[in-house]
């Protein structure tokens, strides 16, 4: 009995721990502007808000949105602002800062199975 509650606690601690390096990769890779490595994050489908547009998007042509949009900026730094889990979904809060203007930025990731997914970016000025 107390080895089988081991086991799940530490499984339990495994999977948090897990989870957060989905959050912070994409954290990584919006710093760097790697649209690729955050691509690999996202679910079927993808909300993309932008300051000009929104909308559902399949995984390719969100990676196309993304790959247009942050290819147009010069991206200088992305700081957390806040970062929370609530029931098997994370967001984090932060502020993408470019040559030209800075963005309020929201990510949204859910757990699905046993991978977290991106389900919605929103980059807000």
């Amino acid at each position: 009995m107390k080895r089988t509650f081991t086991l799940l606690l530490l499984a339990g601690i495994f999977a948090s721990f897990t989870s957060l390096f989905g959050i912070e990769d994409v954290v990584a890779s919006l710093k760097s502007g790697n649209v690729s490595q955050i691509a690999k994050y996202f679910d079927k489908t993808v909300e993309i808000a932008l300051p000009d547009k929104s909308s559902s998007y399949s995984k390719s042509q969100a990676e196309m949105i993304l790959r247009d949009f942050l290819g147009k900026k010069n991206i200088k730094s992305f700081q957390v602002l806040h970062k929370g889990d609530n029931g098997g979904a994370q967001f984090c809060i932060g502020r993408l800062v470019t040559q030209a203007a800075s963005y309020r930025t929201t990510v949204f990731m859910k757990q699905k199975g046993d991978k977290l997914v991106l389900q919605e970016i929103r980059f807000e000025n």
